[in-house]
């Protein structure tokens, strides 16, 4: 039995991690703004806003020997301002880790992305966890998190006793799961960049929470990729789907969206385009091999689970 402390426990991919740590009989602590919509019998919730003292104070009180740290705005609405998700990407994971070492914390385990190694077009493909984290600042969310990696970084060196586990996700797919990416996929037809092929990777939510049940445990410490075998091109992601490709050169599309945002017709300007073009394909032969774990599902399989679930 170990004393696990989960931030960000209401978001989808905490709602699974909850069911799988509970059936490996821990003592864990659900926190997150809002209480999970359902809790497995044994865990508890307390509020925990990661932005402020919360951290801190929940962490001294209930002594984790672990804190798995999901909190993160990964699908930020229209109105929520860049400021707000950098105080919970950012300053959240800050107070977290701080509050850890104060608090002689043994693993601190962090969700981090494929996103924080940037969307760049000398991108290695695949890319590996020795390879540059190059998070672009005109995404914020792969911007804050190439910032958490930093701040990790520092720590390991600082304060070595704190053992950390710190996963690249890929895009996280699962049956009901919607995010900014699956928005892409319930649209007429999907565009893709002429020239590029859009690679995407997936990870089953339930492999995901098995990873970090994992990472919590037995696993060793260390930075992984995480995804299932296998990457889809925009093109494979449009068959599966029956639907079209408009395939646009980079340079029309960006025009396209430079006109359509000042209109209020798109939340996206053409820095976006990179988003499409230059997607960043993970390897995940260290977390197989080092980590001790092939998930179940490839990406092709965790898209078709998605898939069929959407309706689509």
């Amino acid at each position: 039995m170990r004393r696990v402390l989960v931030t960000g426990a209401a978001g989808a991919v905490g709602q699974v991690l909850l069911d799988e740590l509970a059936a490996t009989g821990s003592e864990v602590l659900a926190t997150d703004v809002r209480e999970p919509t359902s809790l497995p019998a044994g865990v508890r919730y307390e509020k925990l806003d990661v932005r402020g003292d919360d951290a801190g104070r929940v962490v001294a009180a209930f002594r984790p020997q672990v804190i798995i740290h999901l909190a993160s705005i990964v699908s930020p609405p229209r109105e929520m301002t860049r400021d707000f998700a950098y105080d919970v990407d950012v300053r959240g994971t800050r107070n977290v880790l701080e509050a850890a070492v104060a608090e002689g914390v043994e693993r601190l385990v962090v969700t981090s992305s494929g996103a924080a190694y940037g969307y760049h077009a000398d991108n290695p493909v695949p890319l590996r966890e020795s390879d540059p984290v190059r998070g672009n600042a005109e995404f914020a969310y792969s911007d804050h998190k190439r910032q958490v990696e930093e701040m990790l970084a520092r720590a390991r060196q600082d304060h070595p006793e704190l053992e950390q586990v710190v996963l690249r996700v890929g895009t996280v797919l699962g049956a009901g799961l919607e995010n900014q990416i699956t928005q892409l996929f319930h649209r007429q037809q999907l565009i893709a960049v002429k020239g590029s092929d859009s690679p995407f990777v997936f990870i089953w939510t339930r492999d995901l929470a098995r990873i970090l049940v994992r990472a919590a445990g037995e696993g060793p410490a260390g930075i992984y990729n995480v995804c299932g075998d296998g990457a889809l091109s925009v093109h494979d992601l449009a068959r599966a789907l029956g639907k079209p490709v408009m395939v646009l050169p980079a340079w029309m599309l960006k025009a396209a969206l430079g006109i359509a945002r000042p209109l209020g017709l798109t939340r996206y300007g053409p820095e976006q385009v990179r988003f499409l073009q230059y997607r960043p394909v993970l390897d995940n032969t260290a977390l197989k091999k080092v980590f001790g774990f092939t998930p179940e599902l490839t990406s092709a399989e965790t898209f078709e689970l998605w898939r069929k679930a959407a309706g689509l």
